[in-house]
């Protein structure tokens, strides 16, 4: 099998002298009155995108946005698993039933080259993947040694000794195994760069074929590597639901995963902050082979959600240089009332950048049945103030 790059965001997995073995689009498809309509992904409609490169001497921040193509019947056994809902795909019917939406957000560190093969690769990964490439898998994970000789298989368990196993393969297992195809395709260049990612699956359970930006029932899955954030809206005061947390050394999973595994070995640097080795903040993440063998790890934590569209109004994914500057609420709170998602993480952006953030920072909004329906005051608009007179001549001050 070859990687065949179609442009700067757009790949296909395809055999040797073959045709794409699967094929994603930069669409989605929709019923109208009509007929189908294609929805562009990239209008700033539906998905907004806002990214800087602060003070850094690079660009290190990459995102991807996918329609999918999976098997309905893989789709309807993670609800069942995850939301214990029993969801028919004849009620959408072909070829709406396979849609779902794919957005990632990755955040570099060390070089570029892990951030960057994300955003061309991880979604066409994530279509193609399939379980009887597991066991092949599985050994090249074990070769790793220090930490991965004790790791059992986690998701991918059923199928390492026994590929034909019948357990159902659903979007746990799917996304644990694209991540851990990352990390054995970046091997041999990424021995000391890496990168953190979040990616959010949404799928529209709408009976008629409805976009999930506009979906009344949207299933959302997430899986999560490092401290990239992804921020559910509401429309009650744009109140924040987090469906991510930090992955790092002092976080109670991941101390606890670290010290049964590996004994103690965080330590805390002359600022303050944990460092596990020594050297690493994030314990998740893709790519820093050298670190794999204690205990960093590219298996994503995997959280869903079944949403009730008309009470969210959007979905911020953001790198660590917005969410080290700006609190949850001052997320949200900034993109509430933009008259488009591109409008909306453009402010997040811009604020960022009033303040002084010196990081690269990325922002994506992603609208849902509730857009444009936030009630109630800014409840940080106070706040955002106060730190912007604070920062007055700060710009001025970090150039001298």
């Amino acid at each position: 099998m070859s990687i065949r790059l179609l442009g700067p965001t757009r790949t296909a997995i395809v055999k040797s002298g073959g045709s794409p073995v699967r094929k994603y689009h930069d669409y989605f498809r929709a019923a109208t009155p009509g007929g189908v309509v294609r929805i562009p992904l990239g209008s700033p409609k539906v998905i907004g995108v806002a990214s800087s490169r602060g003070t850094r001497s690079n660009q290190e921040d990459f995102y991807s946005f996918a329609t999918l193509n999976l098997d309905p019947e893989e789709l309807r056994a993670s609800l069942k698993k995850f939301q214990r809902v029993d969801w028919d795909p004849n009620t959408t019917g072909k070829p709406f039933n396979s849609q779902i939406a794919f957005i990632g957000i990755y955040d570099g560190h060390g070089g570029s080259a892990v951030s960057q093969y994300l955003r061309q690769e991880l979604h066409g990964l994530f279509e193609s993947v399939k379980k009887s490439d597991i066991p092949e898998l599985y050994a090249w994970i074990h070769e790793l040694g220090g930490y991965f000789k004790r790791f059992r298989g986690g998701a991918l368990q059923p199928w390492i000794h026994d590929p034909d196993n019948p357990h159902v393969y659903d979007l746990e297992a799917r996304a644990t195994q694209a991540f851990f195809e990352v990390d054995r395709n970046v091997s041999e260049v990424a021995q000391s760069c890496g990168a953190t990612a979040s990616v959010a699956l949404l799928q529209s359970l709408d009976a008629t074929a409805t976009a999930p930006f506009s979906a009344k029932t949207v299933a959302l899955t997430v899986a999560h590597c490092g401290d990239t954030r992804i921020l559910l809206c509401s429309t009650d005061s744009a109140k924040v639901f987090r469906m991510t947390d930090k992955h790092h050394a002092d976080a109670r999973v991941e101390s606890i995963r670290l010290r049964r595994m590996m004994g103690a070995s965080l330590i805390t640097d002359s600022f303050g902050e944990s460092r596990w080795m020594g050297a690493l903040e994030n314990t998740r993440g893709l790519g820093d082979i050298q670190f794999k063998k204690f205990g960093v790890t590219p298996e994503p934590e995997i959280r869903t959600k079944l949403l009730e569209g008309n009470k969210w109004a959007y979905m911020v994914l953001v790198s660590d240089g917005v969410s080290s500057i700006l609190s949850d609420d001052e997320v949200a709170d900034l993109a509430r009332g933009a008259p488009d998602p591109k409008v909306a993480a453009e402010r997040i952006l811009a604020f960022v950048e009033e303040l002084s953030g010196e990081d690269n920072a990325t922002a994506l909004v992603v609208p849902l049945a509730g857009w444009g329906k936030v009630t109630g005051p800014d409840r940080t608009k106070s706040l955002r103030d106060y730190r912007r007179e604070q920062a007055i001549g700060n710009e001025r001050h970090r150039r001298m």
